[in-house]
């Protein structure tokens, strides 16, 4: 018989339906204890179903969930070893910050004083040692969602789960949120499964990350494996910026590729087994614009520009396509307008089947 890790998470073949709509399809992951694995993708992709599933809120219309080599199938919520943090903190208004952490832990039958004790231990865990007393009303959002996170540890799960748990904050903060929740998972070692749908905060939080499109998993891997080497077209525009550019593979060996791009051929490090059209991947900042001359590979006009501070972003037709390109803004500003030459380094280029 299989052996499973305290704090892993297993599916197997698990299908999801809601009458004759499908929400996710045969699914099988595996999620090791300790992690934090971060489910990505656009809207009604599955990744909250999946979420869902894990916590007992949603029942699989096939195949098996087990957590921490317990099969939990058709365990409810109550009975599973998880703890949920909501979008909307789901905190009681009329209860204080410190009964709201103890709450969980009072439905356990825990005497209250010790739950309070404990309650304190979790805020001051979160950074918000002394505001037991407050009510959650007296609290800014990123310190209501703090509270929140620390009321589903107290628990002590085997799991912690995490629904877009930063959405109702504004961006600066997000980023201070997300780091104090990566700092309590990687110093309890919990295992996290986290859902968003914002890409930069997956690539800031996770060990891993599995990319869900259509009710399916589309590519699972580590944030720089992602980045580097996305295995389709959605993920390289998913994961990041992009510039996919189409292009014909002519040859493949083990010296390299050839590749047709526009009325000029060049060659890529790396071996495909793709063969035909393709894409081409090439990230923003890998691109470089310079006065455009006869020995520029491409030429191209510049019709929008951006200053954003540490780095100006522009958008450039050409008869590749329009381009996108970030340039660090201690570069010489380009007017829009402007004629380019545009270099494209093959070493950064990734190829990917068509769409």
């Amino acid at each position: 018989m299989e052996q499973f890790e305290k704090g892993s998470v297993h599916f197997e073949g698990v299908v999801k339906k809601y009458g004759s709509v499908t929400a996710l399809k045969k699914l099988d992951l595996a999620i090791d204890p300790g992690q934090l694995v971060t489910l990505l993708g656009p809207s009604g992709c599955g990744k909250t179903t999946t979420l869902r599933l894990i916590a007992g809120l949603e029942s699989a219309t096939n195949g098996k969930i087990i957590i921490g080599g317990e099969d939990v199938t058709h365990l409810s919520a109550t009975y599973r070893k998880v703890s949920m943090v909501f979008q909307s903190y789901a905190l009681f208004p009329h209860m204080s910050v410190a009964e709201n952490v103890a709450y969980g832990l009072t439905v356990q039958s825990m005497p209250k004083r010790q739950a309070m004790e404990k309650a304190e231990q979790g805020l001051e865990m979160v950074g918000l040692a002394g505001f037991g007393s407050r009510l959650p009303s007296e609290l800014s959002g990123g310190q209501q969602q703090r509270v929140a996170v620390a009321r589903a540890v107290v628990l002590e799960p085997e799991v912690l789960l995490l629904d877009e748990p930063l959405s109702n904050l504004d961006a600066k903060l997000r980023r201070h949120v997300r780091e104090k929740i990566r700092q309590i998972q990687q110093e309890l070692k919990l295992t996290a499964v986290y859902v968003t749908h914002d890409q930069e905060e997956a690539m800031a939080v996770s060990d891993r990350i599995i990319v869900m499109k259509n009710s399916e998993i589309a590519q699972e891997g580590t944030p720089h494996d992602l980045y580097e080497q996305p295995n389709s077209a959605f993920i390289a525009d998913f994961i990041g910026d992009s510039n996919l550019i189409d292009c014909d593979i002519v040859s493949s060996n083990d010296d390299g590729t050839n590749i047709q791009l526009g009325d000029k051929q060049l060659r890529i490090a790396s071996q495909t087994e793709l063969s035909g059209r393709a894409k081409a991947v090439l990230r923003p900042h890998h691109v470089s614009l310079r006065p455009a001359n006869r020995d520029a590979a491409f030429i191209g006009e510049v019709s929008y520009a951006a200053y954003l501070g540490n780095e100006i972003q522009y958008s450039v037709q050409s008869d590749l396509g329009e381009l996108f390109v970030i340039a660090q803004a201690t570069a010489q500003p380009i007017s829009v307008g402007q004629s380019v030459g545009i270099d494209m380094p093959t070493d950064k280029m990734r190829l990917v089947p068509m769409d």
